[in-house]
């Protein structure tokens, strides 16, 4: 994803770091005097951006809020979602004035979740801001129900960070499939996105995703069967942002197996990691692509409890350039705790990814979403976590790491709990929980890394109903609750080059 870097000015207080909005770029780390000057501080503004849940009338939605307790913030703050709405009426001087919109989830203090839920199709879009003490690590998660029809089962989502560019390998057109790429606009002034679809054959031209507008403070769901002349199974979408910025979410719909949100795979990279697969997954298919005009070569491993493994018959992936790649990898975890990680044979060369996962069998089938995350290099959160049916797992893929995993108290009730796990290089652990004490409601659970190598993170909800394995995971991505902000009286010209 593009970042935007904001201009430092010197000058005698400090500087404020802006999630969502802004972020600082810091000196390159040779500089060795430069990074002895720059001290971390929490992050004051956050943006976050929730997708309209479902269009079944027998959807059933939950969304939780929740900010992490972190030392150093402002005393005063708040934290609020709201509706996305549509410009209506003309303000001062001709310009569009976006409606008022009542926060419809406004939590109370850092370090209790609050919940809210809501049902039927008609569920808007949400767009929220949080500040003060409530920015540093603020999430929000969408979850919904769906009993019956196209896409049921058990559908989850983090809430994003507006950003200007997303990738989503796994998402389709095939016969079964009705996707739908959500776009949610949060500024006063329009966004203008082209939406890009690469197949296993390249691009798929098509000038119907090209410059489409989202409206101020709206969101947009567009059909990607209408952006392609015929069915194709495994696609790449691009989101790519001309002007503005907006929240991208993939809503995929199965006729057969349910559905999910697919969330956007971490930036292009040369080796990627996608934690956390069910140990009784019965299906695991990987999809990815290279934007690179050189073609990707990638060493397939799985990071068992016991150490790496390579898949028999799948021990390597080739990705043409600009093309998208699929395989699939069968019952890959046999019953263990696994998690995917991918290295260049060679030369590296950037790449996107994510796994497609179905758990069950027959007409009892159920589908969810891992995309390649980036490592919990300080903090990560996930909530919306219940007493039973929650599985946190976590992945050193190199180095091991210590691990520090903190249940927070309940949104209706309970105390917090803190477990410390070390995790052995090469595995992947479900830890057992620290589930608050007198736990009434729902409860987040903030993972930190203590020490060590590098650290991912997932998290699976399970809802099974009716004989259906319904299920949704979400990756942890580190939270940038804070940032490193220069000295005061430090020469900033090399943040500038």
């Amino acid at each position: 994803m593009n970042r935007t870097t904001i201009s430092l000015i010197v000058g005698t207080t400090a500087l404020a770091a802006v999630t969502g909005f802004a972020s600082l770029s810091t000196p390159d780390a040779s500089d060795a005097g430069t990074a002895k000057a720059a001290a971390q501080l929490p992050v004051e503004r956050t943006s976050l951006l929730c997708p309209a849940p479902s269009t079944s009338d027998l959807a059933e939605t939950a969304y939780t809020s929740f900010t992490p307790v972190t030392e150093g913030t402002r005393s005063d703050g708040k934290a609020e979602l709201a509706a996305a709405t549509t410009e209506s009426a003309t303000g001062a001087k001709g310009k569009p004035k976006a409606k008022t919109a009542k926060p419809v989830l406004t939590p109370k203090e850092p370090g209790k979740p609050v919940t809210g839920d809501t049902s039927g199709g008609d569920s808007p879009a949400l767009v929220g801001t949080a500040e003060g003490k409530f920015a540093p690590g603020w999430t929000v998660q969408e979850t919904t129900e769906v009993a019956a029809g196209t896409g049921r089962g058990l559908l989850g989502v983090n809430c994003t960070v507006p950003d200007t560019e997303f990738w989503f390998p796994g998402a389709s057109t095939a016969a079964d499939r009705t996707d739908y790429v959500h776009l949610t606009n949060p500024d006063d002034s329009a966004a203008v996105v082209d939406v890009e679809l690469y197949g296993k054959d390249g691009s798929l031209k098509s000038e119907v995703g090209e410059g489409i507008t989202v409206p101020p403070h709206g969101s947009e769901p567009i059909l990607l069967s209408t952006l392609t002349d015929g069915p194709q199974a495994d696609l790449t979408v691009h989101v790519n942002v001309r002007s503005g910025r907006v929240g991208a979410a993939v809503q995929a719909l199965d006729a057969k197996t349910g559905g999910d949100w697919l969330a956007a795979s971490t930036e292009p990279a040369g080796s990627l990691v996608l934690p956390g697969i069910p140990k009784d997954a019965t299906s695991v298919r990987l999809i990815a692509f290279t934007p690179s005009d050189s073609d990707a070569d990638l060493n397939v491993r799985l990071a068992s409890p016991t150490g790496l493994i390579t898949p028999v018959g799948n021990e390597t992936l080739h990705i043409k350039a600009r093309m998208t790649a699929a395989v699939d990898l069968g019952d890959l975890t046999r019953g263990e705790a696994g998690s995917l990680v991918l290295t260049p044979t060679g030369t590296s060369v950037p790449f996107v990814a994510a796994l497609e996962v179905v758990r069950g069998k027959g007409a009892n089938q159920e589908t969810a979403f891992i995309p390649a995350t980036g490592p919990v290099s300080a903090r990560a959160t996930a909530v919306g976590n219940t007493a039973k049916g929650t599985t946190l797992s976590l992945t050193a893929p190199g180095r091991a790491a210590q691990v520090k995993v903190t249940a927070s108290a309940g949104s209706e009730g309970g105390t917090a709990a803190t477990k410390t796990y070390t995790i052995k290089g090469g595995t992947t652990q479900d830890v057992e929980l620290p589930v608050p004490a007198g736990l009434k409601g729902t409860y987040a659970l903030t993972v930190e890394r203590v020490s060590g190598g590098a650290v991912y993170a997932s998290r699976t909800l399970a809802a099974p109903a009716d004989g259906i394995p319904a299920f949704t995971i979400q990756t942890l991505s580190d939270d940038r609750g804070t940032v490193a902000v220069p000295d005061a009286e430090q020469d900033l010209s090399v943040l500038q080059k």
